[in-house]
């Protein structure tokens, strides 16, 4: 693989005196898709967490398009090409859809492109249009969940982080939301993606990691990882 897009190298991170990640190294390329399946509490969405500056890390290095941006502030790093859609869609309940898209862009300031993106939102997830001017808490979980995604994507990032996108929800919302992400990364948005669905997971990915107690226990190309017994026994019910 070329220079990686992201790179992370001995991350380390925590929450207070609980440590999380105990030394994560990975790698994501232009336009790739890299899934990192585990069990709850693998330090998943603490990785996803560190990369977009919710979580600061207290060792290792984290590069994007070549540049450090370990400890940066959140809003930096989605300047920077990073967008974060995290788990549990985290929308805000008491705006309506279209305030939660426009916040999408907050670090933007080319109106009329703004527009142009907004349609396109509404063009991928006509429900949103729809629901326009309806409160984002009062939409249903396939719902918030698109709007969760479709926000993320306002910033117009290079590198999309996914946090558990299928969780709880329908099926037909699921084959809805992978489609979604097929199409994305068609355009060239390199995709990150936490997913409980770990068949499913690989399958969408070229390249998986599997984390155990905050440390990557293994890795490779997403379909050798999808037939190793270790990964079938452990995460895909075989």
């Amino acid at each position: 693989m070329s220079e990686p897009l992201l790179e992370l190298r001995d991350v380390k991170a925590g929450y207070g005196p609980i440590t999380a990640l105990h030394g994560i190294s990975l790698d994501v390329g232009e336009g790739e898709i890299v899934t990192m399946i585990g069990a709850n509490g693998a330090g998943k969405s603490s990785t996803l967490r560190a990369i977009s500056g919710i979580l600061k890390p207290t060792a290792g290095k984290i590069t994007f398009a070549g540049k450090p941006i370990g400890g940066h502030a959140a809003n930096e790093i989605v300047r920077l090409g990073i967008s974060h859609s995290p788990e549990g869609r985290q929308v805000f309940p008491r705006l309506t859809v279209r305030e939660n898209l426009e916040l999408g862009a907050y670090t933007r300031s080319d109106k009329a492109e703004i527009r142009d993106d907004l349609r396109t939102m509404h063009d991928m997830f006509p429900i949103l249009e729809e629901r326009g001017q309806q409160l984002a808490g009062t939409l249903s979980g396939g719902e918030q969940q698109m709007l969760a995604l479709a926000r993320a994507l306002m910033s117009r990032p290079k590198l999309l982080l996914l946090d558990e996108p299928s969780l709880g929800l329908a099926p037909l919302i699921v084959q809805k939301i992978f489609a979604v992400i097929r199409e994305l990364n068609s355009r060239g948005i390199a995709i990150l993606l936490v997913e409980q669905n770990a068949k499913q997971a690989l399958k969408l990915a070229q390249r998986g990691y599997v984390l155990e107690s905050g440390q990557i226990s293994f890795s490779g190309p997403a379909s050798e990882l999808l037939n190793d017994t270790r990964v079938q026994e452990a995460y895909l019910g075989a």
